[in-house]
């Protein structure tokens, strides 16, 4: 293991290094997430269903970024829950921006958990926003 750690250290300083990176932006994106989405977002038990955008390339050219942008969020979260940073809430974030099937359960078995759900109507709260139901 040590000699992993000697042969791969510029991995972990560029890992240390985006750790306090990483919590700034979500600090600055993660209120913004929370405080828009609708108090009803985990009431249903399906997702209902949103207007696609007209044309096509805007179309798969918005849902490449979105899941490219998710994924990162997913990864970044995953890494945070070894280094610091908010790691469930970043995978939170990167899950809701992604779109594949079985989203929808996996994103309220996640907020479902009082760790995650408390400082997100904490935080809506603050804003003065109702809190999000189940």
């Amino acid at each position: 293991m040590f000699d992993w750690i000697q042969e791969h250290g510029n991995i972990l300083y560029i890992l240390a290094a985006l750790s306090p990176v990483s919590l700034i932006l979500i600090a600055a994106i993660a209120p913004l997430v929370i405080v828009r989405m609708p108090e009803n977002y985990f009431t249903e038990s399906h997702r209902q269903k949103v207007a696609k955008p007209p044309h096509p390339v805007y179309r798969y050219g918005l849902l490449i970024l979105k899941n490219t942008l998710g994924s990162l969020f997913v990864i970044a979260g995953f890494l945070m829950l070894f280094i610091p940073g908010q790691g469930l809430l970043t995978m939170l974030i990167g899950l809701i921006l992604m779109d594949f099937p079985g989203k929808y359960h996996i994103e309220r078995w996640l907020v479902s958990n009082t760790g995650v759900l408390k400082p997100l109507n904490w935080l809506r709260e603050k804003k003065g926003i109702p809190p999000l139901h189940f």
